[in-house]
C-alpha cells in the first residue's frame, strides 16, 4: 500500500510553491537576489517551519548566510502574505536557513567527473605504451 503524504507534507510543499511565488515578486532587497527554496519541513503541530534555501550567483557562504538572516528579517512579512494565500487557521512561524548541500554536490560532481576523466587518459596512455 502507498504511503499518504502527511498533512505537514502537503503544507510543507504548499508553503516552498507560494514563497517562489512571493519572494521575488514582494521582496525588494536587491542584495538577496534570486532566491532556490530547496526545502521545507514544517513541524507536526504546523507552528515551526524550516526554509531551505539557496542563492543563485553567490561566491561564498558568507553571503549565503547574510541572505538567509535578511530573509529571516522579512519573515513575519512573507508568513502575512501566506496567511492571505493558504486555508488555515495558524500559518507557521518561518525560519530561512541557507542549505549548501546542492552548492557541495556540484563540488563532488565535478571532483568525480575530474577523476573520472584522469582515469580514462590513464587508461588510454597505459593501452598506446602497450602496442
Amino acid at each position: 500500500m502507498p504511503r499518504e503524504f502527511t498533512r505537514s507534507d502537503r503544507v510543507s510543499d504548499a508553503i516552498q510553491r507560494l514563497l517562489a511565488q512571493l519572494i521575488p515578486q514582494e521582496i525588494r532587497d536587491p542584495r538577496i537576489g534570486m532566491v532556490n527554496i530547496n526545502d521545507v519541513t514544517v513541524t507536526r503541530d504546523m507552528a515551526f517551519a524550516k526554509v531551505y534555501v539557496t542563492f543563485v550567483g553567490n561566491d561564498s557562504d558568507e553571503q549565503g548566510v547574510e541572505g538567509a538572516r535578511r530573509l529571516n528579517g522579512a519573515a513575519g512579512f512573507l508568513r502575512t502574505l501566506l496567511a492571505k494565500e493558504m486555508n488555515m487557521r495558524t500559518v507557521p512561524r518561518l525560519q530561512f536557513l541557507y542549505d549548501k548541500t546542492a552548492i557541495r554536490g556540484q563540488e563532488l560532481s565535478n571532483l568525480i567527473d575530474r577523476a573520472v576523466a584522469d582515469d580514462k587518459a590513464r587508461h588510454h596512455d597505459e593501452s598506446d605504451g602497450e602496442a
